[in-house]
């Protein structure tokens, strides 16, 4: 017997991420269109790749939200039959995460070097299908825009309880002119922002980009005037209770034209 391991950490807790290996329609969010899981011992596992490719097998444990057992070959027969090799997937709570290991275990050696890569492959969409649904778009980008909007408001309390509601108790925030750890301390430095640039304001700058628990946005700094003074790209780690872990604003080596 030979087989393949893989680990991996998701930025989600193990009940979510155990989701998609009971629900149909997120195991074919994964996998592709087509593609279906009957959760249950005995139940039918179907995965149907681009192309056409189609793998087939068969549930032998779930054990909610820690296991998942199922057999896994080509309907084709070739590189495996259907049903021919063993798939395991454990989950452990990491932190606010999950530590997913994979085995992958087969009789053919020659299946190893076919199916390296496409674990590798297929475990970084699932990653990724996990995120899309833990980071929701719009809600990422209500997220940093709540942002951006507590940096101007002007009233410590007030300010508090927006960066409060949108990021996590031991926010990081850095800079090439803070380091610094926490809300109050976030907070404090926001309104020494205010202090020595009066009338500056932070506004985001086109779409929020995000992968796996990071999401990028640009952003401009103008005054009253309208006039941009800077701009850059702030790196936003999001923790997987929906809220702001850290963020890292890198300027832009020369400002945007103006608008």
């Amino acid at each position: 017997m030979h087989s393949i391991s893989r680990t991996l950490r998701i930025e989600a807790a193990p009940d979510v991420v155990f989701r998609f290996f009971t629900d149909t329609a997120r195991w074919a969010r994964w996998w592709g269109e087509g593609s279906a899981i009957d959760a249950r011992p005995g139940g039918k596992v179907v995965i149907r790749y681009p192309g056409g490719v189609e793998v087939a097998g068969e549930v032998i444990e779930v054990t909610p939200p820690q296991r998942l057992v199922f057999t896994y070959g080509y309907v084709s027969g070739k590189p495996m039959p259907a049903r021919a090799s063993r798939v395991t997937i454990v989950l452990s709570a990491e932190g606010s995460g999950t530590r997913l290991r994979l085995t992958h275990e087969y009789d053919d050696p020659a299946v190893l070097n076919q199916h390296v890569q496409g674990w590798r492959f297929q475990l970084s969409l699932f990653a990724n299908a996990v995120a899309a649904e833990v980071f929701n778009g719009e809600a990422v980008t209500a997220l940093v825009d709540a942002w951006f909007a507590a940096w101007a408001e002007s009233d410590g309390a007030t300010r508090r309880a927006a960066f409060a509601a949108i990021a996590e108790d031991e926010v990081v925030f850095r800079d090439p002119y803070s380091s610094l750890e926490g809300i109050d301390e976030l907070n404090a430095h926001a309104g020494a922002a205010q202090r020595f640039m009066p009338g500056i304001r932070l506004t985001r700058r086109g779409s929020v980009r995000q992968c796996q628990g990071l999401a990028l946005a640009d952003w401009v700094a103008a005054g009253s005037d309208g006039v941009v003074r800077m701009a850059g790209v702030n790196v936003y780690l999001l923790a997987p209770r929906g809220k702001i872990a850290a963020v890292t604003g890198v300027p832009a080596s020369v400002p945007a034209a103006n608008p």
